[in-house]
């Protein structure tokens, strides 16, 4: 199937020619052919394929777990040195300021829509930059026997933006999937920044000087969970640290996160309401697509309103009220029975010595 467009209208000052775009069977993706008199460069600004890409915190816990399990076994704790638990220590070698790790990306896509949902490390040798293709082949050949319906969507890595040597690592998976994606985790700690450290890039052809070569794209992506993930996600956010933090430590960081996302709440709400009602004074122009958005997120409240809400909402609140009404009846009864065992103990004293008997 072949899509021809007339013109193709950019902001530079060349003269544009028509050219042919060809869609990608396996991807959609179109591969733009484009001549520039500009400089070269790896990257554009966002991604023009109209996929939407949905990505499942496993794939972020996967990398970091990668990352810092490789850290901790290149470079060991201190304590760990110090009681001889690891034997090799003195062979360790200090991590350069830009170690990355590496590894594939899995799952699957239905229609316009790329859902990302596990992911595996992978072998690279660091002074050619070559993938195990063996080690590789044999993971992807497991992961096909226990997700049958799972496949390779593209690979990951760690870093703060994308460079020029991974765009061989991109091509040397093109034979298994002809566009690959790629996931970017940032394991620099901004405490500033309020998004997510994750970036998904995709790859254009672009004809630039005549030749025509691979560009990273930035694309845009939402985060997808699955009730599993939920659970294993609130799991991990309520371990308790490693330095022995008290229990009132945690609440009071489970509390501050949840006030935090409250009010990114707010502000976004804020934005949003500001933003539609200078559509509605006319200062900005009318955007179809985002009212359509608004609409449909405002067509959801009013299903938190309904009678079968607020019966379920009143029967786990009545029943939430039940156990805690049972722990203090049990509680209470615990402390009264201490108290009649101290009496008790403290009688039979007395009685030994001639005094009375107890009574209970």
């Amino acid at each position: 199937m072949k899509i021809r467009i007339e013109a193709i209208y950019l902001k530079i000052p060349t003269l544009e020619e028509e050219e042919p775009k060809r869609i990608n069977n396996r991807r959609g993706k179109k591969k733009k052919e484009i001549s520039l008199e500009t400089e070269h460069t790896s990257m554009a600004p966002s991604s023009s394929s109209g996929l939407t890409f949905k990505l499942h915190p496993l794939v972020m816990l996967n990398i970091s777990d990668h990352l810092t399990r490789v850290k901790t076994q290149l470079n060991p704790p201190a304590s760990s040195c110090a009681n001889g638990n690891n034997p090799s220590t003195g062979d360790a070698t200090l991590l350069p300021q830009d170690f990355r790790v590496y590894g594939c990306v899995i799952g699957a896509q239905k229609g316009r829509t790329v859902e990302i949902f596990n992911s595996f490390e992978l072998l690279l040798d660091p002074t050619t930059d070559t993938l195990d293709r063996s080690f590789l082949e044999k993971k992807q050949e497991l992961y096909q026997k226990v997700f049958p319906n799972f496949y390779i969507l593209g690979w990951y890595s760690t870093g703060s933006e994308a460079n020029e040597s991974d765009m061989s690592i991109h091509k040397a998976l093109m034979d298994i999937n002809e566009s690959p994606v790629y996931v970017l985790l940032n394991p620099a700690i901004n405490h500033a920044q309020k998004d997510l450290p994750v970036t998904i890039y995709e790859s254009e052809f672009h004809v630039i000087d005549g030749i025509p070569q691979p560009i990273f794209v930035n694309a845009s992506y939402t985060i997808e969970t699955v009730e599993a993930e939920r659970i294993s996600v609130d799991h991990v956010a309520h371990l308790k640290p490693s330095d022995g933090g008290s229990a009132a430590t945690q609440l009071a960081a489970h509390l501050t996160g949840i006030h935090s996302a409250i009010k990114m709440l707010n502000s976004r709400i804020r934005v949003l309401h500001q933003y539609l009602g200078s559509m509605q004074k006319g200062d900005i122009p009318c955007d179809n697509s985002l009212l359509r958005q608004v609409a449909s997120l405002l067509r959801s409240l009013p299903a938190a309103q309904s009678e079968k809400f607020k019966e379920d909402f009143l029967m786990e609140y009545n029943d939430k009220l039940l156990m805690s009404y049972l722990a203090m009846i049990t509680n209470c009864t615990s402390n009264m029975n201490e108290v009649v065992d101290k009496f008790n103990t403290a009688y039979e004293r007395n009685s030994r010595r001639g005094g009375r008997t107890p009574f209970i």
